[in-house]
């Protein structure tokens, strides 16, 4: 059994080929792909942050509103960048979100990925400290609010307060009592998976990995969640983590299918550079007839370490076509290989 969500990036253009040509556009459709997704049987609802682009941003309104119009699903973000992070601001945020849906936020975070615009965090207010770089700063902002997520009061009280306060210090409002649980960290690295278990993070590996073997991607990330889940093994937490994988998977069941993604079908890993001296490999997409894609999936060896699978979304294809890309992995694929 494994949890099935869907990841989407929130792609809008102003292009008569796109479904969404609005940010409203992308916004009101991933409401409505979430309460969907829900229906025919998916597990999770996860979006994707950039900032300085034509995709989803600020991720706490849109998180509310699914919550607001599902009862069971998943929501979450994979991932929000926390060099961008205000961590007081945004344990508001995320409490409120989590209150309204019943406890059912999942908050992917992490350091981030490369931007749009040189240095973006430095509009909106943030600087590293002397001797740090900008992802040692995206770490400490998560150190803080992990600790913020613990609940201890730690305000000093107005003596004078426009309404009671109870006694001691204070800690920010509204607060949800259990969402310290339901915190991931996005690793391209083994050592931020191993970090990230120490501190007590869940783990959220996607379709990239920094290089470090030279093996096939799925080899090195199912690795990765080796180290991780040892890790966290030794620094002896006492609940089970959790652990998700995105990858792009079709089921060419039509051919309309076939006409989109049939040029996937013989896809491999890849290897860029995300910086100038940043090596990654970029996992491939899975696009075939179900019967091959089930045994395509099984040789996948970080799927099989993972509990969950998050399936990147086409959301320029619109709703419909969406839930269809879904049906068919829950209908076709997901039973042969005894995630349902």
């Amino acid at each position: 059994m494994k949890k099935i969500g869907f990841l989407s990036f929130g792609h809008w253009t102003p292009s008569p080929q796109s479904q969404t040509r609005s940010a409203a556009d992308v916004l009101l459709q991933s409401i409505d792909l979430a309460v969907e997704a829900e229906r025919i049987g998916m597990d999770g609802a996860y979006f994707r942050v950039h900032h300085f682009a034509r995709q989803l941003s600020s991720p706490f309104p849109l998180l509310a509103a699914v919550g607001a119009r599902t009862r069971n699903i998943e929501i979450g973000t994979a991932v929000i960048d926390m060099r961008y992070e205000n961590p007081h601001y945004m344990l508001e945020d995320a409490s409120a979100a989590d209150l309204i849906s019943g406890s059912r936020l999942q908050l992917g975070i992490s350091r981030g990925s490369p931007e749009q615009v040189i240095d973006g965090w430095r509009h909106f207010g943030y600087q590293p400290k002397e001797g740090e770089d900008d992802a040692a700063m995206g770490r400490r902002h998560t150190e803080v609010l992990l600790e913020l997520l613990r609940g201890e009061g730690f305000a000093q009280p107005n003596p004078r307060p426009m309404f009671p306060n109870p006694p001691g210090l204070l800690r920010l409002e509204p607060f949800s009592e259990t969402l310290g649980e339901r915190i991931w960290w996005g690793a391209a690295t083994n050592a931020t998976a191993i970090w990230a278990a120490k501190l007590g993070m869940n783990l959220q590996s996607s379709t990239l990995k920094f290089d470090e073997t030279g093996e096939p991607f799925h080899i090195q990330q199912a690795k990765q969640i080796r180290a991780y889940r040892e890790a966290w093994k030794q620094a002896g937490h006492t609940r089970t983590p959790r652990v998700s994988v995105s990858r792009s998977i079709f089921a060419l069941t039509n051919d309309l299918d076939r006409a989109y993604f049939g040029h996937d079908s013989n896809s491999q890993d890849k290897i860029g550079f995300l910086d100038a001296s940043t090596r990654a490999v970029f996992g491939r997409s899975y696009a075939a007839e179900p019967q091959k894609l089930v045994e395509q999936l099984r040789q996948d060896e970080a799927i099989a370490e993972a509990d969950t699978l998050l399936l990147t979304v086409p959301n320029q294809l619109g709703v419909e076509y969406n839930v269809h890309v879904m049906e068919s992995i829950l209908t076709h694929v997901a039973p042969a290989l005894g995630w349902r």
